[in-house]
């Protein structure tokens, strides 16, 4: 038997942030950084609640891969405010941040005996990728390591995509961000949880990400692409909370953490090796997942009148796509020593073969597959 599940009320295009003076409310806590400080966005967040009687309170520490300190710290704050509703205003960082805490207070709560009664959880992303504003999942860094909590109770209660908040990213995180989101689209759609809903929400994101990504990115003043583009995230997000994901990303949380790669970078650049190994062409088994990659390609008018000819093109596709980014072909182009790389395969497969998203990977994946993938992206 298998579910599918909606959670949060969206909210979406230019001046939905205004949704804020609607809340119901005495005290909130808001989970930002010290960039949606300086752009103001933050004092427009406290404005909107001060308006309908709402008085705030500002935990601003949330640094990029948010660690166990962080989440400790936030937490502290939080149970000295007494808050009755929580605002994470930003990145995927600040907002698996803000799911860190609950999870955590949960925990506490729980450890305690104590009964917890989950604040109003809003998520207002400032970057267009992670589709954390809509999922039940979060990545947090401990020990060095990022582990990814899955918990409904983290998912929030309303998303408010306000295409403005992402005017000022920069060209990098745009292209980190977008790519991300399309993996997202690209590995709930043939992950082996995946349902005809995920489907349709998968090739919708696949399709608005191609086009409109590029022009996005070469121009973030164009508010046609910055909507569609957030639209895209949020909607691969509600697909992948679905089905899951699959071992691009858990190659990639390895990656990222290990040689401190951003996660959109780490899993841009593990994505063409991934599905052709997930494509698996030159085998004579299962040829499901080729033939999905191959309606992607068909959804984006590329030829596919077989599962290879449609694989192929959308592998190529991809490669042009991250071209026009300005993304790197291989890991060897950030810098990284080969030796180095070389020694860290083993510990890197070892966390990815435990990572949260490998279940579901339409192939059951080996360690000499993994290192296989690590050494072609390199």
């Amino acid at each position: 038997m298998k579910e599918f599940v909606l959670k949060p009320k969206i909210y979406f295009n230019e001046g939905s942030m205004e949704f804020l003076k609607a809340i119901d409310g005495a005290c909130a806590f808001i989970i930002s950084d010290s960039v949606m400080e300086k752009l103001g966005y933050l004092q427009k967040t406290i404005d909107y609640l001060n308006e309908t009687g709402i008085k705030s309170v500002v935990f601003t520490d949330v640094r990029p891969d948010p660690d166990v300190q962080v989440i400790a710290q936030g937490m502290k704050r939080y149970l000295e405010t007494h808050a009755d509703t929580i605002v994470a205003l930003g990145g995927g960082s600040v907002i698996d941040a803000a799911k860190g805490i609950l999870y955590s207070l949960w925990q506490f709560r729980k450890a305690a005996g104590e009964e917890f009664k989950k604040p109003l959880f809003i998520a207002i992303p400032s970057t267009s990728g992670t589709g954390s504003e809509v999922t039940n999942f979060a990545v947090i860094t401990a020990e060095g390591e990022k582990v990814c909590i899955v918990d409904e109770r983290i998912a929030p209660d309303i998303a408010i995509l306000d295409a403005t908040c992402i005017q000022h990213v920069p060209q990098s995180v745009i292209a980190d961000t977008g790519i991300d989101a399309l993996v997202h689209a690209i590995e709930a759609y043939v992950s082996t949880a995946a349902t005809d809903c995920t489907d349709a929400l998968a090739e919708k994101a696949v399709q608005l990400i191609f086009a409109n990504l590029s022009n996005l990115y070469k121009d973030v003043t164009d508010s046609c692409a910055r909507e569609r583009i957030q639209n895209a995230s949020c909607i691969a997000g509600m697909a992948f909370t679905n089905a899951n994901l699959g071992i691009n990303h858990s190659l990639a949380h390895a990656l990222g953490a290990t040689f401190h790669i951003s996660h959109g970078r780490s899993n841009a650049l593990l994505l063409s090796a991934v599905i052709e190994y997930n494509a698996n062409l030159n085998s004579h088994t299962s040829r499901y997942v080729a033939e999905k990659y191959a309606k992607l390609a068909a959804i984006l008018q590329l030829p596919a009148r077989t599962f290879r000819e449609g694989t192929i093109n959308f592998m190529q596709a991809i490669k042009d796509l991250k071209k026009s980014l300005g993304i790197p072909n291989g890991i060897r182009e950030l810098g990284i020593d080969k030796s180095q790389f070389e020694n860290e395969l083993t510990t890197m497969v070892e966390l990815a073969l435990h990572d949260r998203c490998t279940p579901t990977n339409p192939r059951q994946s080996s360690r000499e597959d993994m290192i296989g993938i690590y050494q072609k992206s390199f």
